[in-house]
């Protein structure tokens, strides 16, 4: 007979879930508020500020040097326009940055504002109720009075005179008389929260100058040559990088002449002879149009400030002085011509262009040399830094300068693609070399061209930053509200009378809210002070000690 087995089934209904309920449109919002007003986000978003600005300091930035910007493009045509894509040339005014300013200054807002509300509601709170069992906590004290020495103060005595020592010593104090036991209640260290504040409230002080600076600063740049007046209004400048809210009409007008460029260079020592060990510029300034001149003096690191703004001293070199006829015998330039230098004894490169020449326009460019001499190869060099033996070692070019096409050249290139070579070593009517106050004709009655005098120049920038007097501020707060935060105690203190076995006296004990080296130093000090106040008992079984846990 077959055995039939039946297998029992048993069926269990699935779980139901619970089911979290949906947030919600104003619940999500409330969500993103509280994740970015959160501390460790804000944390966060300082560290990736730090981050984001170190491309920075890394890539050139086009609004302090924009031709370093356009020689990197040049030289990276694959990766320069990437770049450049992604706003690495102008970090600080990126929208990824922006962005990320933005966010950490909401933050730190959002966590402010609430730790302000709550240390508001703390500083009217009164000091926690006394514990029943003091003998507990780590610093613990009993005193015994000697009734033997005189008459025991009353119990509101005791607890007045309690409170107002506490109070000498900076606790915010509450006196209970009304409890069963009467007692003083102490608490000191809210300062420790409000150098907290201070420090974050300064942080966005910080961030919200740095705004102010980067919206309402500019930053420009300017070539003086010995003789001239540089007048700060914007045709003036030869470049200038205006913050995003500025207005032109807000520049204080003010002048600066350049007097005499002075260079102290080393002549005593053999393995640095040559080198400028001084930048001295004597300028003459007018605050204002109907100002008294004023004689001061600009060097490097030592800049002029003047009507809110600091000029410094970032470059200098040499201005020969030229004048360029056409073959009409006409003047078509006059005036010095700045050139740069390319080594240590200021070899220079010049540029001169002069496009009102006729019957054509005519362009020059060679080489400064401020002390020349000839080498073994009977090509001029400069020997020394100083002016000894000025010369100009010129190639001069006729024809077509390409200005009046409307496209903007470097003033110190000259584009020789539609020009004729007209001197030069290579032909045969030699390049150009001229001594100061010399006068070379060109070859087919082109003109002539003649080295009048030579000057100096400095090259200047010039920086407005509102936000900078009010970044050194709030950057003073931060760090006294730090070092507040970090060197003021929390603790508190509890004063509560004993009677027991019919000996009256009173014990004490302190509390510290985090960590407290000097706390058992406190309690000896309230011991010494109680001491003096009252008669105690010197018994040493009678006689409570203050005991650390």
């Amino acid at each position: 007979m077959a055995r039939t087995e039946k297998t029992a089934t048993t069926s269990k209904s699935p779980r139901k879930r619970s089911e979290a309920p949906a947030l919600g449109p104003w619940g999500m919002l409330r969500w993103i508020w509280t994740q970015l007003t959160s501390m460790p986000t804000a944390l966060f978003l300082l560290l990736l500020l730090a981050i984001a600005a170190v491309p920075g300091s890394i890539f050139p930035q086009r609004r302090v040097n924009p031709e370093m910007v356009t020689e990197y493009l040049e030289l990276n045509p694959v990766s320069g326009p990437w770049v450049d894509r992604f706003h690495l040339f102008d970090v600080y005014s990126s929208p990824w940055f922006s962005a990320i300013y933005l966010l950490l200054f909401i933050s730190l807002i959002g966590c402010i504002v609430p730790r302000i509300k709550k240390h508001a509601k703390a500083l009217r709170t009164p000091p926690p109720r006394t514990p029943a069992r003091l003998d507990r906590l780590p610093q613990y004290t009993a005193l015994d009075f000697d009734t033997a020495a005189g008459e025991v103060p009353q119990d509101a005595q005791i607890i007045e005179t309690t409170r107002k020592i506490l109070k000498r010593r900076g606790y915010r104090v509450e006196a209970r008389l009304d409890a069963a036991t009467p007692s003083v209640a102490a608490e000191r260290g809210y300062l420790r929260e409000i150098g907290n504040l201070v420090f974050h409230i300064s942080l966005v002080g910080v961030l919200a100058s740095m705004g102010i600076g980067g919206a309402f600063g500019y930053n420009g740049q300017r070539v003086i040559v010995e003789g001239e007046t540089f007048v700060n209004s914007l045709v003036s400048y030869d470049s200038f990088s205006p913050g995003t809210s500025f207005n032109a009409e807000n520049l204080v007008p003010y002048s600066v002449t350049l007097d005499k460029f002075e260079i102290v260079f080393d002549r005593d020592s053999e393995t640095h002879f040559g080198q400028p060990l001084d930048f001295t510029a004597n300028v003459t300034t007018r605050r204002s149009p109907g100002a008294e001149p004023e004689a001061e003096q600009i060097k490097v690191n030592y800049p002029l400030r003047i009507n809110g703004a600091d000029v410094y001293l970032v470059g200098n070199g040499y201005a020969p002085v030229v004048t360029v006829r056409d073959g009409d015998g006409n003047v078509a330039f006059s005036g010095p011509v700045v050139s740069v230098p390319q080594d240590a004894v200021y070899t220079s490169v010049m540029v001169a262009k002069v496009p009102d020449a006729a019957p054509q326009q005519l362009g020059f460019q060679g080489f400064l040399l401020p002390t020349a001499v000839l080498d073994e190869n009977n090509f001029g060099v400069s020997a020394d830094p100083n002016a000894v033996n000025p010369q100009l070692h010129l190639n001069a070019y006729a024809g077509d300068l390409g200005i009046d096409e409307g496209v903007p050249q470097n003033v110190y290139v000259l584009d020789t693609s539609k020009m004729t070579e007209v001197n030069s070593r290579t032909l045969d009517a030699g390049g150009i070399i001229l001594e100061a106050g010399q006068t070379y004709e060109l070859p087919d009655n082109l003109g002539s061209i003649t080295f009048e005098d030579l000057k100096r120049y400095i090259a200047i920038d010039i920086n407005s930053d509102p936000g900078k007097l009010p970044i050194a501020i709030f950057s003073g707060l931060a760090l006294l509200g730090l070092a507040v935060s970090l060197f003021t105690p929390r603790r508190r203190v509890w004063v509560k009378l004993r009677n027991t076995g019919g000996n009256t006296g009173i014990e004490f004990a302190l509390l510290a809210r985090g960590e407290d080296p000097r706390l058992e130093n406190e309690a000896r000090e309230l011991r010494n002070i109680f001491d003096k106040t009252w008669p105690l008992a010197q018994d040493e079984e009678k006689q409570g000690e203050i005991r650390e846990d």
